[in-house]
């Protein structure tokens, strides 16, 4: 749908130019002045706010960043399968706490890529960020502190640092998108100098090279609010279903710990989720149903 909605950005930028100045006309600004002026234009443009996004950011986030345009084809980063997995597993490991204890899932949380526990749920076994996230605090309650208070403040730091690093990349496009404005005037400024040192020439020449210039304008416009600055925002709505999967995971371990029980902590991390996602009542009992006993 994204894609779809990125094409119709130029649809309708230049549909509606031949509305207003007819084919032909659109046609003959398109060719005589657009294209022989977009090389140079987009060079200045776009390649300086490419350098400065560069500059402004470690590797680390252009790495982040050029994975996060996956947002275009996948906005959501979990689908309701996915929370159903991750429902599923929380409530087969507080039930094997309940049952055997904590100590029973050490065997599991040391080594949960190897775990026949996990295993039963490939899509929170592949999810290596959220795994190590959910056995790091099933390992500090089973060395002994389960008070849900203080687990609850380390989670919210954490969720908190998490938040920070998968909105970054978001920012950081965001921060692109307001600076292509600017440099659209940059790049219309030199085009204006070029103009100022040949104003000898016939008005002919001076309108096409005054056309010329205000192309870098439209693009620097053009691109930030219709392309860079939407990218932005669709990063950072998949950042926070991103974060959204931390939350759900937070939910249930801090209402066990204040003595849920397995299937009512799950209820509490199910109501957390946005409706889109968020499987129903009988959904998720269903499938809780079916789960094979835990074992250690």
């Amino acid at each position: 749908m994204k894609y779809i909605a990125l094409l119709f950005v130029f649809v309708m930028t230049f549909g509606g130019l031949m509305v207003a100045a007819g084919v032909d006309g659109a046609m003959a600004l398109i060719t005589k002045a657009i294209l022989p002026a977009l090389p140079a234009e987009m060079m200045i443009i776009f390649g300086v706010a490419v350098c400065a996004f560069l500059i402004s950011n470690p590797m680390t986030v252009v790495k982040d960043t050029l994975g996060y345009f996956r947002c275009l084809g996948k906005p959501a980063a979990h689908d309701k399968e996915s929370y159903v997995d991750l429902l599923s597993l929380l409530f087969t490991i507080f039930k094997l706490a309940r049952t055997k204890g904590w100590l029973a899932l050490e065997q599991h949380i040391e080594k949960p890529e190897e775990s026949s526990l996990f295993g039963q749920f490939p899509a929170v076994q592949n999810n290596h960020h959220a795994l190590v996230f959910l056995c790091d605090y099933l390992r500090i309650i089973s060395l002994g502190n389960d008070s849900p208070h203080e687990i609850d403040a380390l989670m919210d730091e954490e969720i908190e640092t998490i938040t920070h690093h998968e909105q970054h990349p978001g920012h950081a496009i965001q921060g692109m998108a307001d600076g292509l404005p600017a440099l659209g005037i940059v790049a219309a400024v030199l085009g204006v100098i070029k103009t100022m040192a040949s104003i000898n020439e016939p008005p002919a020449i001076l309108g096409k090279m005054i056309g010329s210039a205000l192309v870098g304008t439209f693009l620097g416009v053009w691109l930030g609010y219709g392309f860079v600055g939407p990218i932005g925002n669709a990063m950072l709505s998949r950042a926070d279903t991103e974060i959204m999967y931390y939350k759900c995971i937070k939910a249930g371990i801090i209402a066990f710990l204040n003595g849920a029980a397995p299937q009512v902590a799950v209820e509490f991390s199910r109501k957390l989720l946005p409706h889109d996602v968020q499987p129903s009542f009988l959904e998720l009992e269903e499938k809780l149903n079916d789960l094979p006993a835990p074992t250690s």
